[in-house]
């Protein structure tokens, strides 16, 4: 089939490289532009674009879709189906009419859930035990469009953002190869979302970052899970602010208050939480320092 695909970050990798190993004819792939990273402040392709050039795909990346020449461009490359994976960017009606096949999404979560920018993420702040990925109808409005298919997956307890969002790009690849054979063959079943079920997962931002001790130990450790690597979680301890980028719940109990640090053992800092349970924190970043397993840090630098 001959596909244009718009996709930007890792999560869209393994989607990409599942059409190519299937033999489809990537006509081209839309991408965001460069961004410039790091202190040199260098210009850093997208991984979809290395993957793209690595095939000798054409490339393209305007900054807005609306923009003259991108509908004529996109109408030269014909193509018979447009996937969207992690893009960032919303697709105006004259793009979603184009294809005779349409243009489907590949979304992170079990919609009508968790629709927006961070789903794996608030998946895991909300404690969640199921996630999964789905496939659906580009709409006009975000993540609204009819489902085609879904697949599911447990969340491991003390499973964080970084390993679930690798675990769902490849079930996304997988659901993917077996959507298009369907839409290839007619056999696709569309299945309206409900909207009276939606929840939405917006973007990220360091307002999320504190951690309230208040909170339950369960409720904590799901905010660590979920904000790492960023923005990443913090606390104050000896008026300085760390990072924790994990952490686990121990199953003991204080009647100190919450936020009290309880001092520390062979694998981190002992905190209470506002259940009077305690809290384990096994990986910091210090002010200055990189990230280390806690223990690590306290051998230097001891809190009590």
């Amino acid at each position: 089939m001959r596909i244009v695909f718009m996709g930007t970050p890792e999560f869209a990798v393994p989607s990409l490289e599942r059409l190519i190993a299937d033999g489809h004819d990537i006509a081209a792939v839309y991408t965001q532009p460069d961004k410039p990273k790091n202190r040199g402040m260098k210009l850093l392709a997208p991984p979809v674009k290395r993957v793209a050039l690595a095939h000798d795909i054409p490339v393209l990346q305007p900054e807005k879709l609306r923009q003259e020449g991108v509908l004529e461009e996109l109408t030269a490359f014909a193509p018979e189906l447009i996937i969207v994976v992690a893009y960032g960017k919303l697709l105006p009606k004259a793009i979603i009419n184009l294809p005779k096949l349409g243009c489907i999404n590949v979304h992170s979560s079990l919609l009508p859930k968790y629709r927006g920018a961070a789903p794996i993420n608030w998946a895991v702040i909300n404690g969640e035990t199921e996630t999964g990925v789905t496939i659906q109808d580009i709409a006009e409005t975000l993540d609204t469009g009819d489902i085609i298919s879904q697949a599911r997956t447990n969340i491991d307890p003390n499973e964080n953002v970084e390993a679930l969002h690798d675990r769902l790009a490849i079930m996304g690849a997988e659901l993917l190869s077996e959507t298009v054979v369907m839409l290839q063959n007619s056999a696709a079943q569309r299945t309206p979302q409900d909207d009276s079920q939606s929840t939405y997962a917006p973007m990220l931002d360091r307002s999320l970052s504190p951690i309230d001790w208040s909170r339950s130990a369960k409720a904590i450790h799901d905010q660590v899970r979920g904000l790492t690597p960023w923005p990443a979680t913090t606390m104050e301890l000896k008026g300085k602010t760390f990072k924790v980028f994990a952490a686990e719940e121990t199953g003991a109990t204080t009647n100190s208050s919450a936020g009290s640090c309880l001092g520390s053992d062979k694998r981190g800092i002992l905190m209470a939480c506002g259940d009077g349970k305690v809290l384990r924190i096994i990986e910091v970043q210090a002010p200055g320092k990189r990230r280390m397993a806690a223990a690590d840090y306290l051998r230097g630098h001891p809190i009590v």
